[in-house]
């Protein structure tokens, strides 16, 4: 481990981080959402799970994908960093402004939701929930200022106590006799059953929720420059945090459904919810609420932890304004950390979050596609370029990848035109930010494969 330097990010975290961040950065409420999304287009427990698997194994691919460049280029700020090396200083800034954004969005969304949850759990306390966005963020960015050893402390505590409320609701499940269904609902009808001739296209709507579900995978490439051991606890981060969560979504809706039929999910706006009160009542709902809480409080300390980091890195490399740059003893960058705060507690403030939350999403789908072309112009230009972990089977992975991606890109700007424009003139605005000559930019890529260039 290297000793911590002023002013500079540490190489504190391993792996046990790396798989709190991708377990913490990816599972949160929308789990206990999304089953019944799927199950009213799908109406087939097979199907179903299926579905839920090719999602995960879409994922994996992904995973697979960015373990190669992250174990390459171990440097601080996500996606901008892959954007940068391969084409150039201008497009790694426009990545990294929207990579930060969204993730400022997203918070904002977040916070608030926590807010409603809180008021459901505590009705009298006599809160707004704007007002409870707004203090859980502060309170993270705390957490986050006293050092990465106490955010990377608070997110495996959050991660391991999220996987065990989803494991114990699973255990639940299975465990516990359901209660006669047909006090909640008078017919267990929701919808035909699926033709088959209407496959391809029934199954393309249903993955979308479920690939949107498991976003979030990639959240340790945002620390890559603070591992000790980059080259090798990187791959094993991506790729082991996406398996868990694979894994756990397969059990969460095979625990579903062994309490609901498929028509019943579909009916459900909060199928976990449900399933709860069949078997516990009230009571179990109550739980439930609980537990999407702590999955929405994971949530935000990875991205509080994340965002800055963008910020950090790119004004480092001289792509945005000196004032996020600075490092406090800890390890947090403290100008980029205040920055993101503040963004997102404005988003939080300004409340309409429909049309912000459709932009984050398109741009979310965006970043994933930049870095498959980044590895494909990487390992045509720089094969000499020291790669700890190659992507097997290439280019398989990458051109799969990034079909999908284009497909879901063509899907929501025919669908949502409005929304999908706005989102790329949105991310269009980091093209006019001041860009300096930094005495600390560091060409891409010179960290190495061992560790940072810090």
């Amino acid at each position: 481990m290297s000793t911590p330097s002023p002013g500079r990010l540490q190489q504190v975290l391993g792996l046990g981080f790396g798989l709190a961040g991708a377990v913490g950065g990816t599972i949160g409420a929308g789990i206990l959402r999304t089953p019944g999304i799927v199950a009213a287009q799908l109406l087939d427990p097979w199907l179903i799970l299926a579905a839920w698997l090719l999602g995960g194994l879409y994922a994996v691919l992904g995973a697979l994908c960015v373990a190669e460049l992250a174990s390459s280029l171990p440097r601080a700020g996500g996606w901008y960093v892959y954007a940068e090396r391969a084409f150039g200083a201008r497009a790694g800034g426009l990545v990294g402004w929207t990579d930060w954004l969204a993730h400022c969005i997203g918070l904002a969304w977040v916070a608030t939701t926590t807010g409603e949850v809180v008021l459901q759990l505590l009705p009298a306390a006599g809160l707004s929930e704007r007002l409870v966005g707004l203090l859980t963020i502060a309170l993270f960015g705390l957490i986050q200022w006293r050092g990465v050893r106490a955010g990377s402390a608070s997110q495996e505590l959050l991660s391991l106590a999220k996987a065990v409320a989803f494991l114990g609701l699973v255990a639940a499940c299975y465990l516990l006799p359901p209660l006669d269904s047909t006090s909640v609902y008078t017919s267990a009808g929701a919808g035909e059953p699926l033709a088959w001739g209407n496959l391809g296209l029934v199954a393309l709507t249903a993955l979308q929720p479920v690939i949107t579900t498991y976003d979030g995978w990639a959240s340790p490439i945002y620390f890559s420059e603070e591992f000790t051991d980059p080259a090798n606890d990187l791959p094993r981060s991506l790729i082991g945090g996406v398996l868990a969560v694979l894994v756990l979504y397969l059990l969460i809706n095979g625990a579903l459904l062994h309490v609901l039929t498929p028509q019943q999910l579909a009916a459900s706006s909060l199928p976990a919810t449900t399933a709860a009160q069949l078997l516990g009542g009230a009571i179990g709902g109550q739980v439930i609420t609980a537990v999407a809480l702590v999955a929405l409080l994971g949530l935000i300390n990875t991205v509080v932890m994340a965002a800055p980091r963008i910020l950090y890195g790119l004004s480092r490399d001289g792509l945005f304004p000196a004032l996020a740059q600075g490092v406090n003893p800890g390890g947090t960058p403290t100008g980029a950390l205040g920055l993101s705060l503040a963004a997102s507690m404005a988003l939080v403030l300004a409340g309409s979050f429909e049309h912000l939350l459709a932009m984050a999403a398109f741009l979310y789908v965006c970043l994933p596609l930049v870095g498959i072309a980044a590895l494909a112009v990487l390992r045509q230009r720089e094969p000499e370029l020291e790669r700890p972990f190659r992507l097997p089977a290439y280019p398989l992975a990458p051109l799969l990848i990034a079909l999908v991606s284009v497909a879901f890109l063509a899907a929501a700007l025919l669908q949502d035109s409005a929304n999908s424009l706005a989102a790329l003139a949105l991310a269009s605005v980091g093209l006019v930010i001041p860009r300096r000559s930094s005495p600390d930019q560091v060409e891409p890529g010179a960290a190495g494969a061992g560790g940072s260039s810090q």
